[in-house]
């Protein structure tokens, strides 16, 4: 097994001016451990990182299909979208296809994530709206849910609702975790997430990649519409639509908020999980390429798109650069 320095520090000049705790876990589909950081029985929250697993009772019940929905919907179901033209359309048009409209979200607006979204936003002279939320797709897809089940709309995501409850037992069959065990709270799109520990999360992962190595239905259609669509995973300069888009499509990965990423190595198998411990995005991008340079998945020369991630300058207001976002052990 082997022991990962994943700690990412910020320099100011010549010295360290803050340090970024990592904790992650490696395992295969078998459950094996193969690679920890700090403390891998961590327990956090998952946040959007349970979105492919959010997704999957709604393809298994046939109602994906019925709704007449493709990869390009399963895709945005699955992403952390920047808020940019096409997603929002996206999600507009899932929300018309089963005869409902922004306002039947359940998720707040919010700004776009993406600056080329904030930009469109900011040119056309609208205020952002629910389908701009990071989460739209998501929501539209659990609304498709209810719909096609012909279970009441209003409420859905509250966690006694049965769309909620589907969810739940999807995350605890992939995890290996008894649902009753499953810390549940509140997003901050306002819908249910789950409490896990870092090995459950890396073994869903594990379990995902490997299901879709061997070709079953529900994990390969996933995988497949997540490696083909990087762009509705996150979007124009999104880091999960950039090392889907480098890798092509060989590793793909899923932000959380407040530092937790979860990473599958499609071919090997593999599941990573990782939690910045203060909660740092900054510093989740940089150890999430530490980790997969660690396991080969990445090569140590990087394309310019992902070297910014790894060491992202630091910049003052007049653009200067003055330090930078590093990893720890380089």
């Amino acid at each position: 097994m082997d022991q990962l320095s994943l700690d990412v520090v910020v320099t100011r000049g010549a010295l360290i001016e803050s340090r970024h705790r990592v904790h992650a876990v490696v395992v295969n589909a078998a459950g094996r451990t193969i690679g920890v950081a700090r403390e891998p029985s961590i327990v956090t929250h998952w946040r959007s990182c349970a979105k492919p697993f959010q997704i999957m009772p709604l393809i298994e019940n046939g109602g994906f299909d019925s709704l007449g929905w493709g990869d390009d919907q399963l895709a945005i179901a699955c992403g952390s979208h920047g808020g940019e033209p096409e997603h929002v359309a996206l999600a507009c048009e899932m929300l018309a296809s089963i005869g409902m409209e922004e306002g039947d979200l359940a998720c707040g607006p919010h700004e776009p994530l993406s600056p080329r979204g904030q930009k469109a936003l900011r040119d056309s002279g609208a205020r952002p709206t629910r389908l701009h939320n990071n989460c739209s797709g998501k929501h539209a897809a659990m609304l498709g849910f209810a719909h096609s089940a012909q279970w009441p709309v209003v409420g859905y995501e509250r966690k006694d609702h049965r769309v909620q409850l589907a969810c739940l037992s999807e995350v605890a069959k992939w995890s290996g975790v008894n649902a009753a065990n499953i810390v549940q709270a509140v997003d901050g799109c306002g819908v249910v997430e789950f409490g896990l520990s870092l090995e459950a999360m890396a073994l869903a992962y594990a379990r995902l990649a490997d299901h879709a190595r061997l070709s079953y239905e529900v994990p390969s259609r996933i995988v497949h519409a997540m490696q083909t669509r990087p762009f509705l995973i996150g979007g124009s300069d999104r880091f999960d639509s950039a090392i889907i888009e480098a890798t092509e499509g060989r590793v793909i990965t899923k932000v959380g908020a407040e530092g937790v990423h979860s990473v599958a190595i499609v071919d090997d198998g593999i599941g990573i999980a990782l939690k910045v411990e203060d909660g740092a995005q900054r510093a989740q991008y940089t150890a999430v390429i530490s980790v997969l340079q660690h396991f080969g998945a990445l090569s140590r020369d990087l394309p310019p798109r992902l070297t910014e991630f790894a060491h992202r300058p630091l910049r003052n207001t007049r653009g200067e650069i003055v330090g930078e976002v590093r990893p720890s052990a380089a």
